[in-house]
């Protein structure tokens, strides 16, 4: 008997759209995509619930004729291909004819579209990959997708779905992608009633600005070079706005974003030995390359490109990086429309030029002048070092050698009390013992067996870590009210999500006012977190909202306060009392889980007696 047999043409569907439909944001990128191969001018988008119960998008393109309309959502149908010969010749978004296809297979799609030589338009309904209704209507030119309950017949998949702000936050990767690659396009998104983005028509650098906030004004550097090979334009960042983690990185090649490690590693070379290792550049990087010399056909989302010419194109991008960063260390720039421009004369050709001359006082000793300024006879700074060898040092409490610096702080301040008489025997117990602190990063004490050897400033992060969460689930962190409140300034996509954690920052010990224009003020502050940089501190707090979604609460707070505790403790190179030494040991020695940090770094290693014997055998 035969096993093998055709798949059904909605089962096909089905599997065709697990390629190129995972989620909510495919179908936002496939159809502004075809709304960009249409010729639109102007593109809205509108989003309810992430996507899951609405995603719509509408344009001002060509439209689609009746007959147009119900072909395009049959597989492999596509305009942009006739023969296997055009496949290496593409330069349009889609090609492949499957996106439509696959979208009707998995949600419920409503077209209306008209072209401008038809007076009536067609409004296509369809559910399942079956075609429930076509039927003339009256509409403007272009075209209106509207795409209902996706996944609502795979509800396998749809059960995989991440949360609302993490699929919104998908959306809003894929919306940026597309904004910026078409600056000419004017673009609107809203989301649940509210308009997140409203873009006009305008330069690269307007577009970046529009989307990613004021300040990426002046922090980036253009760069444009043209070769047989390829013309590259586009802007990188400035080394000091250099950041660890959120860099906006974005390749394109003939108007299509994607992903190239290849090239990422050619802008990172040209910042080597200028910004800090595992520090990230902001880059917007354009290719326009001959379509001959690309394969764009290796994946179905077409993000991942082959270059016929990758390794000559490597070090013409990475001198091309390198000469805007030149540019901007070696030409200082003046702004001749600030009160601080220096005066330049006018030329005056009847004016007698006179050679400059320097005074100066030929007799001047910078060791022969008293305070008054008079000139004294005897060299007085010879008496600063009278019995220097033998002086002794007293309450200094500070020893410094050739190679290691350790402090050993008194318990009491005792004018006349040497470091000698200071030392307490080792085999004394912790709260008896002596603390000595190594380089201004390890703090040396004894115990009843033998010596620990604590890490000041991993040790203070399981301290406070344990503190932040303790306050957190009894709801009791005390706040600190700032004197000048900080303002930060967020881009639409982080305003959404500082919205969805603005919660979660109060039960920390923040307190942020929403301002409007996705301005925040910040009026007060976990205590005890002073010196922190609240702004790069939130950052961060929305890049883990982002990443782990505010559908696990506790993962959320936890890592919340860990990246709390990591700010807020000791840093390294931080000397301390003896008092500051004796408190932060044992509060460590107080908790259960001591020997770690919360990302599993030891906090302590312990020598034994028998340990330190044999070494001194």
């Amino acid at each position: 008997m035969d096993i093998i047999q055709l798949l059904p043409d909605s089962v096909a569907n089905q599997i065709a759209a697990g390629e190129v439909i995972q989620r909510p944001s495919s179908v936002v990128k496939e159809l502004v995509e075809n709304a960009i191969d249409a010729g639109a001018t102007e593109v809205t988008i509108i989003i309810k619930d992430a996507g899951r119960t609405l995603i719509q998008v509408i344009d001002n393109g060509k439209g689609m004729s009746c007959t147009d309309a119900r072909l395009s959502f049959e597989r492999h149908a596509t305009s942009k291909i006739k023969s296997s010969a055009d496949i290496f010749s593409l330069s349009t978004m889609g090609f492949r004819g499957e996106a439509l296809a696959s979208i009707a297979a998995i949600a419920h799609v409503e077209l209306r579209t008209r072209r401008a030589e038809d007076e009536v338009g067609t409004k296509l309904t369809i559910a399942a990959s079956k075609v429930e209704s076509q039927e003339p209507i009256t509409t403007p030119v272009g075209a209106n997708f509207s795409v209902k309950d996706i996944f609502y017949n795979v509800p396998a998949r749809r059960k995989f779905l991440k949360s609302n702000q993490v699929e919104f936050s998908n959306i809003l990767t894929e919306f940026e992608r597309i904004a910026i690659a078409n600056p000419q396009i004017a673009f609107t998104l809203s989301h649940n009633g509210t308009e997140m983005y409203k873009l006009h028509s305008s330069s690269l650098l307007q577009r970046v600005v529009s989307l990613f906030g004021k300040t990426m004004n002046t922090q980036l550097l253009p760069i444009n070079v043209q070769t047989t090979l390829a013309t590259i334009t586009g802007f990188v960042g400035k080394p000091e706005n250099a950041r660890k983690r959120g860099a906006q990185q974005f390749f394109f090649v003939n108007g299509r974003y994607m992903r190239h490690p290849y090239f990422h590693k050619a802008v990172i070379n040209a910042y080597e030995d200028i910004i800090p290792v595992g520090e990230m550049p902001n880059y917007f990087i354009k290719f326009e390359v001959d379509p001959a010399t690309i394969d764009v056909n290796i994946h179905p989302t077409k993000t991942e490109i082959k270059f016929e010419n990758e390794q000559h194109l490597w070090p013409i991008l990475s001198s091309a990086v390198k000469e805007a960063l030149g540019k901007f260390s070696a030409v200082p720039s003046i702004d001749f429309d600030t009160d601080d421009a220096p005066d330049i004369p006018i030329f005056n050709p009847n004016m007698q030029v006179k050679q400059p001359r320097v005074s100066y006082t030929p007799g001047y000793n910078p060791f022969n002048y008293n305070k008054a300024g008079v000139t004294k006879v005897a060299n007085d700074w010879e008496k600063l070092y009278n019995n220097f060898e033998g002086a002794t040092t007293k309450s200094d409490y500070t020893v410094k050698a050739d190679d290691d610096n350790f402090s050993l702080p008194p318990r009491e301040k005792e004018e006349n009390k040497t470091v000698e008489q200071s030392v307490v025997p080792a085999e004394q117990s912790v709260a008896q013992g002596a603390y000595i602190q190594v380089k201004g990063r390890y703090i040396i004490t004894s115990i009843k067996s033998g010596m620990v050897i604590v890490d000041q400033h991993r040790a203070h992060i399981r301290v406070l870590y344990e503190k932040y969460i303790n306050n957190i689930e009894k709801n009791i962190q005390p706040v600190q009210k700032i004197l000048f409140p900080e303002i930060i300034q967020l881009s639409p996509a982080q305003t959404e999500i500082m919205s969805s954690i603005e919660s979660d920052l109060s039960s920390v010990g923040f307190e942020i006012s929403n301002l409007g224009s996705g301005s925040f003020s910040i009026t007060g502050v976990p205590e005890g977190s002073e010196g922190i940089n609240y702004e790069e501190l939130l950052h961060k707090f929305i890049d883990i909202a982002t990443e782990t979604g505010t559908t696990d609460v506790t993962l959320f707070k936890r890592r919340m306060a860990q990246t709390l505790a990591q700010s807020a403790a000791i840093p390294y190179g931080q000397y301390l009392t003896y008092e500051e030494m004796e408190h932060l040991t044992q509060e460590l020695f107080k908790l259960p889980e001591a020997n770690y940090t919360p990302d599993g770094k030891p906090t302590l290693s312990c020598l034994t007696n028998e340990e330190l014997e044999k070494r001194f055998k």
